[in-house]
């Protein structure tokens, strides 16, 4: 079960499944995966995949029908997070009474439409012509990306590209971009050349200094921190993202100290980071 569940989520969002998906995920020989494969196309979703000789593997069909997942967003966004622990986190797509409950965020409209071009183009190292709408240009226009990252904030997807219009790296949100991203010519930037990819950024955080001394001994044990700090590490082109997901993203003293709780200690070194475009 757990395995036709992985077979449905990457054909579905990533629009290549191989044996090595199965094979890594479940730690099981080629044949075996290849057993799985057949036997979900035997018996349960005959016309939900075709072998892809370009693609060397199976991609989902126009008719594509998921029967053992529901075929949205959020059950890609558990794969991506498991990562070590799939067989865990595919188990919790099924519903079980327990004494727990996750809130989670507003889903934002991922399509397999567009994440599949992309990550295709992100492993094939291709250009892909867009048309993308922004906030500051709320009209659709045509851009031309050469992607090489898809990021998952825990608000939104977006993808990590070299735009050729501005001639720098910058963050294209995958719910703004039109339907049916085209690849055309072999890319010639990399993750590599991205600077603010590569660099690791250590974000220190510490109480509220407002904050009275018990208060401030309740957020260390809180956040587990270690002599009276907590450090992050993350890259430069993630930093805006990690302050805004811890609420720090604005000046301490526009909240009250109570709701603050916590604050950068060295606001100074990640400044830049968070500042960069997206």
């Amino acid at each position: 079960m757990l395995r036709y569940r992985l077979i449905e989520v990457v054909a579905l969002w990533e629009g290549r499944l191989t044996t090595n998906h199965l094979m890594r995920a479940f730690g099981i020989g080629r044949q075996q995966a290849s057993k799985d494969i057949n036997t979900y196309l035997a018996d349960y979703g005959p016309d939900n995949l075709v072998y892809d000789r370009f693609l060397k593997g199976y991609r989902p069909t126009p008719g594509f029908r998921p029967v053992f997942t529901r075929g949205v967003a959020d059950e890609y966004l558990q794969m991506m997070h498991a990562r070590e622990d799939l067989a865990s986190s595919f188990e919790a797509l099924t519903v079980r009474e327990l004494n727990t409950e996750v809130l989670l965020p507003p889903a934002r409209d991922l399509r397999p439409e567009v994440l599949q071009p992309v990550l295709q183009a992100c492993r094939e190292r291709k250009r892909v012509e867009i048309e993308y709408a922004s906030l500051a240009n709320p009209e659709p226009e045509y851009r031309v990306i050469q992607p090489h990252t898809v990021v998952h904030t825990g608000y939104r997807w977006h993808v990590r590209a070299w735009c050729e219009k501005n001639g720098d790296f910058r963050d294209f949100v995958l719910s703004r971009i039109g339907d049916q991203p085209e690849l055309v010519t072999t890319a010639t930037m990399r993750a590599e050349d991205d600077e603010a990819w590569r660099t690791r950024v250590v974000v220190r955080l510490g109480p509220d200094p407002r904050l009275s001394e018990p208060q401030q001994a309740l957020i260390q044990r809180d956040y587990g921190m270690e002599q009276g700090e907590l450090r992050l590490e993350t890259r430069g082109a993630l930093v805006s993202y990690l302050l805004q997901q811890l609420r720090v993203d604005a000046p301490a003293d526009q909240r009250s100290p109570e709701a603050q709780q916590v604050v950068v200690l060295n606001r100074d070194e990640v400044e830049q980071w968070a500042l960069m475009p997206g």
